[in-house]
């Protein structure tokens, strides 16, 4: 039968429901950034401090090895300075994550020129998006609040005293601090590694939107005399953030420590410009101009 005698229709069948499709999105994603050595690498690399802090954990809780092992000088206690040092190693190695597996997620989408193809399939730019994002969002819990639950859990099933019912505010700044810093970074990861096709320069950028504004803020800090500066310094930032999730000892006068809704602000700021960014970029189409 010749081609313009076959009668076209509409496919008729059963959809597949809309979740389903930003998992599979999400599943190769997944696939991709374990799929490099590097990552495995990074990965053990960053459960090495977990390590030490349950070794500190065991110590704090066992009196024999504690004269063993420090020989009676000094005393380690396990408070909310102790989970605000787990929080904050385990959310910079979360940025080195991020600059690794971010660009590997996007990048070579952008450079195979495989967009289009993807997003002629039935899957928006949006679940595209929550797909990428998912599948890092994923990655840097394996990295952050995961260890910090379970190094919480070991600390009250080791401490002779009701512990966990009276650190409640402990486990829920940690999980709540983790939760935010791992989706800021996921969301600048993905815009950044959008608009840079090669995977080496994205790694890069990220590195240095994160630290190079930290460095002008600081300028702008010292020559300035104010603390508005560090509105520009996420480590600052984060750090009394996560200090006041914690409950956590202030280290920074009060003169020079930022109001929570400056920083909430500033964050939710970023946010949205990675939302533009990655609206402007993940298109169905490339637009080649001579």
């Amino acid at each position: 039968m010749s081609v313009y005698r076959h009668e076209y229709r509409a496919y008729t069948g059963k959809l597949t429901p809309l979740w389903t499709r930003v998992r599979v999105v999400a599943r190769y994603a997944l696939g991709e950034a374990w799929s490099s050595r590097i990552t495995v690498g990074l990965f053990t690399f960053s459960m090495l401090p977990v390590v030490v802090y349950l070794i500190g954990i065991f110590l704090a809780n066992n009196a024999l090895a504690r004269v063993l092992v420090m020989q009676g000088n000094g005393v380690l206690e396990v408070n909310s300075g102790y989970f605000l040092r787990v929080l904050s190693t385990q959310c910079w190695f979360a940025v080195v994550m991020t600059a690794w597996i971010a660009p590997r997620l996007v990048s070579f989408d952008l450079a195979d020129n495989a967009l289009p193809i993807l997003l002629s399939h039935p899957i928006s730019r949006f679940r595209f998006v929550l797909g990428k994002f998912i599948a890092l969002f994923l990655c840097l819990s394996l990295v952050t609040w995961v260890p910090g639950l379970l190094l919480f859990a070991y600390q009250g099933y080791s401490c002779s005293k009701p512990w966990m019912g009276a650190n409640l505010r402990i486990v829920t700044g940690l999980l709540l601090g983790a939760l935010l810093w791992i989706g800021f970074l996921s969301m600048l990861g993905l815009a950044l590694s959008s608009w840079v096709k090669w995977r080496t320069v994205a790694i890069g950028v990220i590195f240095a939107a994160v630290f190079v504004p930290a460095g002008v803020g600081g300028i702008i800090t010292a020559i300035l005399r104010t603390r508005w500066g560090y509105l520009l310094n996420l480590p600052v930032m984060m750090t009394q953030l996560w200090q006041r999730f914690l409950g956590a000892p202030p280290t920074m006068r009060d003169d020079m420590r930022l109001p929570t809704s400056a920083i909430a602000l500033v964050l939710a700021t970023v946010c949205l410009i990675c939302v533009a960014m990655l609206n402007a970029r993940i298109r169905a189409r490339e637009v080649v101009r001579g």
